[in-house]
């Protein structure tokens, strides 16, 4: 499926994940609204820069009004704002222990809340929750990580039952270790060397674009990708 003239809307766009699916969009002929604390647009064509942090709703609200207001509609939502910060509970900062859950959990809320009146409206709407693989298994020192993506991954699929008879594709993508700041974040005591062998930011947008490019006839409700070099888990 075609997406040059649809409107997306990302959050997190600035970096990471975040800014590798926004232009992989804009590479698509898509006009976007990106979402950022920093409200950087790029240097993308047909692209607007928008300052949000994903913990305000109203902020997050604005971002997705603004949105629709210049570029006339939203057909695709990717909720990809994240932090991350690695220890035992009782040893999580408490201020850490807030961020994750305000960011992570309760920003993809208000982000899928904000724009699913409009992805209703386009008709063939998509929202794609970037999660991680730590929603979808509970992994040592990252337990308070592990509940916020568990609740984005329980999230899109309570979404996919309530939005598919209106047209609106739920997907979540879960992917392993991916070669951005993401992981040094705090608590992993990590150098980059670590990130040798990692996936690429850009690989986990071509799985964004993947799941919101199929035959609008079915829907990709959950993709998890790792790298070789990543070991498995039970």
């Amino acid at each position: 499926m075609k997406l040059e003239g649809k409107v997306a809307f990302v959050t997190g766009a600035s970096r990471g994940i975040g800014a590798a699916v926004a232009r992989a969009l804009s590479n698509e002929g898509v006009a976007v609204g990106l979402a950022s604390r920093r409200g950087d647009d790029l240097r993308l064509e047909n692209a607007l820069g928008l300052v949000c942090d994903v913990r305000d709703n109203d902020q997050v609200e604005d971002a997705v009004a603004r949105t629709v207001e210049r570029f006339g509609r939203l057909d695709i939502c990717v909720a990809n704002a994240g932090v991350g910060s690695y220890h035992t509970l009782v040893d999580t900062p408490f201020e850490h222990l807030e961020e994750m859950i305000d960011v992570n959990l309760k920003g993809t809320i208000y982000a899928a809340r904000a724009a699913i009146p409009h992805l209703v409206a386009s008709g063939a709407g998509d929202l794609v929750t970037v999660a991680s693989e730590a929603g979808r298994r509970g992994l040592p020192g990252e337990a308070v990580y592990c509940a916020s993506k568990f609740g984005q991954v329980g999230l899109t699929r309570a979404l996919d039952h309530e939005l598919r008879e209106h047209g609106v594709r739920c997907s979540n993508v879960c992917p392993g270790g991916v070669a951005t700041d993401f992981a040094l974040e705090d608590g992993y005591g990590r150098t980059t060397d670590v990130l040798e062998g990692m996936m690429t930011a850009d690989e986990v947008a071509e799985v964004v674009l993947f799941c919101i490019t199929r035959p609008r006839s079915h829907r990709i409700l959950e993709t998890a990708l790792r790298p070789m070099t990543e070991q498995s888990w039970g």
